[in-house]
Parts: structure tokens; C-alpha cells; sequence
């Protein structure tokens, strides 16, 4: 899945991701919503010196969003004849999310830092998920959450699938800045312990997607091996050829108006968008063929499929990146 950042999903990359196979989730809070033309605001920013981003960027983001776009995006990714998802944070849910229907989408994304089964608010009604979820006329998935407590609460509002990961994003400063965070190998196997519980309670199978900390083909495998259904990606997509970001990356709360939760970081162009998910890759740093590198992680392990995959072996093995690697190290090649 592709995440819902500025910086690596446009209607256009989405639909090139959607014809490679993947699901991309375009923000509807972002910059294709509060501009007819942002091109030239995601040029501005690939510009920006970096004492100067932040405070510019959420200058540029207080443009209000302009409910008209949020269909007008939609339908534009919907032409393409591909699954269409999108994200909403709780607090815009109810009224900014049937103009994306109207505009025919197929998932919706409900997406927060960290999102619990009913948001709670001081100044506006709150979001209920399971109600919210139940009426929904398409499939809900939601997130963030770090725990398998708060996973089986997610599991339990009837999405289809949760998001897990607080902070491991290349952008993110959620760690610093709120000192909240879980490591994502501890997060993904909680929150599919608590598949496991729910299945067992209900009958019905919710899908475990790793949100963010994926940077190599390795770091898809591991999330995969440690229980994840499937991965959801932002930084190696914003290094992408036709990324909107232009070599940047930014997450959904590096422009909060008040309390940023992230940084524009330098991603550079490491190759297409089809290099970098299925291939060929020309480098040997695991950043390219992302897809490839998984299907060969499963079968040199002797697995065949992801469902079996999830039943590999895990262990913490720090010395794993560097044991036997001085060389790779010295010359700052390879692993180095």
C-alpha cells in the first residue's frame, strides 16, 4: 500500500501503483484537495531551505480544503479503471467523506497518529468507528496503533484492516516530539496476537498492515515474517521518478499548525516507481525491487506463500547487518 503523504501519492502515482498491483491512499486532507494546481506548491517546497521548510509549509497548508476537489480526486484515480482508497483523519470523517464517495471510492482510510474506537473531542461531536464503520457503504480500515490491546479495539469497530506503527517513518518525529513510539517488529506481532484473539472470538479475519519503518526489501520481509498481512510505504515511493515530492519527504503532521510531527527529508530519484516495487533493481542496497526481495526472502526461508511466511522464525539478532561486513563497512558499499 502506498501511504497517504503529499510527497508520494498524487492521482497520477497512484493509479501507476494501482496498475503495479498495490493500493495507494491518497490524502484527502492534503495539497490535491486545497489547490486546483499544487504542482507548483510541491516545487516550492523541493526548494525550501531546510531552517525555513517548516514554517513555509504550513503556511502553504492553511489553504482550506476545498470539498469539491475530494471528488473531483477521487473520480480523476477512479477513470483509471483501479481500486480507489483514500484517508480521512476521525475529526473530518462525517463531512468530508461522502464527497469521496460521491466521486467513487472503494476503501477508505481513517487515519490518525494514534486512533482509538471513538475519538473524543471537547469542541465537535465525536467519531463512534463501530457505528460509524457499520453504516459505512464501503470498507473501513483504520489506524494508527502500536498495541495489541488497541489493535483488537480497532479489530472490533468492524474495519477490514488496522494500521500499525506510532514514529518508525523516515519523516516522523512522533518519538521525539510526544516521546510515544513502539518498535515495529514488537508492534506488528502484538497487533497479530490480537488477530488471533479476534478470529477466535468472531470468525472473521482482519488484515494487519505495517505502517511505515519499511525502507528495504528486508524490512518488507521481516514485517511480513513478524505477522503483517501486508506493508504500507511512504519514502521509498517519494523517491520515486514521478513522485509529486520532487526527491522530498514529508508525513501528514509535518505541516500541523501548531505542533509539527515531522520532517521534509531529502529522498532523492532512486529509480521509476516500477523499479523500485518489482524491478529491475540496478543497486545492491535493497532500496529497489522491494516485491522481488520478498519473494526471494520466502523462498530461500522455504516458504511459498505470505500466509506461511507469517509462520517463519524470528529472532533478535543485532549483529545480523554487520557480521562478516567490514569490508562493505570500510568502503561504505553494499550494507556499508
Amino acid at each position: 500500500m502506498g501511504s497517504a503523504m503529499d510527497s508520494a501519492i498524487s492521482p497520477d502515482t497512484a493509479i501507476k501503483i494501482g496498475q503495479l498491483g498495490g493500493l495507494a491512499v491518497l490524502n484527502l486532507e492534503g495539497l490535491w484537495t486545497r489547490y486546483e494546481n499544487p504542482v507548483p506548491y510541491f516545487e516550492e517546497i523541493s526548494e525550501l531551505d531546510n531552517e525555513k521548510a517548516t514554517l513555509r509549509m504550513q503556511e502553504i497548508y492553511l489553504e482550506p480544503v476545498k470539498p469539491h476537489l475530494i471528488g473531483q480526486r477521487v473520480a480523476e484515480i477512479k477513470s483509471a479503471g483501479i481500486v480507489t482508497a483514500a484517508s480521512l483523519t476521525p475529526q473530518r470523517v462525517a463531512s468530508w467523506a461522502p464527497f469521496a464517495f460521491e466521486g467513487g471510492l472503494d476503501v477508505l482510510v481513517i487515519q490518525g497518529t494514534v486512533v482509538s474506537a471513538e475519538h473524543v473531542s471537547t469542541r465537535e461531536e465525536p467519531l463512534n468507528l463501530k457505528e460509524y464503520i457499520a453504516n459505512c457503504e464501503v470498507p473501513v480500515i483504520v489506524g494508527g496503533c502500536a498495541s495489541y490491546s488497541t489493535a483488537l479495539h480497532l479489530m472490533r469497530t468492524g474495519a477490514v484492516g488496522v494500521l500499525v506503527g506510532v514514529g518508525p517513518g523516515a519523516a516522523c518525529t512522533t518519538r521525539g516530539v510526544l516521546g510515544v513510539g513502539v518498535p515495529q517488529a514488537t508492534a506488528i506481532a502484538d497487533a497479530a496476537g490480537a488477530r488471533i484473539r479476534y478470529l477466535d472470538e468472531t470468525g472473521r479475519y482482519v488484515h494487519v498492515i505495517a505502517d511505515g519503518g519499511m525502507r528495504t526489501g528486508g524490512d518488507v520481509a521481516k514485517a511480513i515474517a513478524c505477522g503483517a498481512d501486508s506493508v504500507m510505504i511512504g519514502s521509498p515511493l517519494a523517491s520515486a521518478t514521478e513522485a509529486p515530492g520532487k526527491g522530498y519527504h514529508w508525513g501528514m503532521a509535518t505541516f500541523h499548525p501548531t505542533l509539527p510531527r515531522g520532517a521534509r527529508v531529502r529522498t532523492g530519484d532512486r529509480g521509476t516507481l516500477e523499479e523500485i516495487l518489482v524491478g529491475p533493481a540496478h543497486e545492491n542496497d535493497g532500496k529497489l525491487n522491494l516485491f522481488g526481495a520478498l519473494q526471494v526472502s520466502m523462498a530461500t526461508t522455504g516458504y511459498s506463500d505470505v500466509k506461511e511466511f507469517q509462520k517463519a522464525e524470528v529472532m533478535i539478532a543485532p549483529s545480523l547487518q554487520t557480521e562478516g561486513k567490514s569490508l562493505q563497512r570500510s568502503q561504505q558499499v553494499g550494507m556499508g
